[in-house]
């Protein structure tokens, strides 16, 4: 199937490849248990997104960054995530697919059974690991893992956590062209707003400009899981702009980046943190055990019962109506 952000913009077919690694699109539905107050509530599930050893959203970004990789004539990734890092698994399973090894630098985050499976993943996904325990010491070891890995003259692939690169975010622009397709053929009702995760940025970056360029007004709602990046509403800005720079110079007519503006339409709370990355909360515990009860979706306590719990209390106080809210579940598991 042709990307959607390849029919909107055709000159990108060339200049942007794209490597299919799921079916599309992924499925939407009511959460009907969960909306007794408030708007109505969603589910765009992406937990389904994915047809190799791990699914989730992560699969969407390697959608474009393995092909440009490979087009580069990579045989290398090197980039970093927390000791249980579904960015580094999934990388790892789908790059030894295609021919590409993935170097890991992995940061200490809270053991629990979740990032401890997680790690038995990992280290059975032909990954070669390096426990670098803290931001500043992974920053220090970049040189050296950079030079130990370059193939001849070429350097390894080098991404950033989460892979939220101008490319990777690329991934949810698909998404929300994607999104808005199922909205015409009448699959969902137009969301007022998209809730998700606020982990590394892409995801939400990649929603707030595919949005733009469908022509949804949709505000997108980043719900902060992760306090050892930057993600301000500057930072995020930031990464927008490369990312519509770099659509207009492979060939995509945009307007300027004042016209377009995004992340005008992109919330960031930053409540439902709780102790830090990778630390419980009650409330995520409760959202995580409501959702498979209710609804039988399966949520983690890093990332998506965070965002779920933020969605439910936001609801049930108002800020959503009318409504509908719109949740993106970007738990992929296998």
């Amino acid at each position: 199937m042709t990307p959607y952000l390849h029919k909107l913009y055709p000159a990108l077919e060339a200049s942007l490849p794209h490597l299919a690694l799921g079916p599309r699109p992924t499925p939407v539905r009511r959460l009907d248990a969960l909306d007794s107050a408030g708007a109505e509530i969603w589910l765009k599930d992406d937990g389904a997104f994915g047809d190799g050893g791990w699914g989730g959203n992560k699969v969407r970004k390697l959608e474009w960054l393995l092909p440009d990789a490979l087009r580069l004539h990579r045989t290398t990734i090197v980039t970093v995530g927390g000791l249980g890092t579904n960015w580094g698994l999934a990388t790892a399973l789908y790059g030894r697919e295609h021919g590409v090894k993935t170097v890991l630098a992995l940061v200490d985050q809270p053991e629990d059974e979740h990032v401890r499976k997680q790690l038995e993943r990992l280290r059975a996904s032909g990954a070669e690991l390096h426990f670098t325990h803290t931001p500043l010491r992974t920053r220090l070891a970049a040189p050296w893992l950079i030079a130990r890995h370059f193939s001849g003259r070429r350097p390894p692939y080098l991404l950033p956590a989460g892979g939220s690169s101008p490319i990777g975010a690329l991934g949810y622009v698909e998404a929300a062209l994607e999104l808005a397709a199922q909205i015409r053929a009448g699959e969902l009702p137009e969301p007022s707003h998209i809730v998700t995760p606020l982990g590394s940025g892409g995801t939400v970056v990649g929603l707030a400009l595919g949005l733009r360029l469908a022509e949804l007004p949709t505000r997108v709602v980043g719900v902060v899981v992760n306090d050892t990046l930057s993600l301000t509403h500057s930072t995020l800005t930031r990464l927008a702009r490369r990312t519509t720079r770099l659509l207009r110079d492979r060939g995509a007519p945009l307007p300027s980046d004042d016209v377009l503006a995004p992340t005008a339409d992109l919330d960031i709370v930053t409540e439902w943190l709780g102790p830090g990355y990778g630390r419980p909360t009650p409330e995520a515990d409760t959202a995580q055990t409501l959702t498979a009860d209710r609804e039988h979706l399966t949520l983690e306590p890093v990332y998506t019962a965070k965002a779920m719990a933020a969605l439910l209390d936001m609801n049930a106080r108002g800020h959503f109506t009318p409504g509908p809210v719109l949740y993106l579940n970007t738990n992929g598991p296998r």
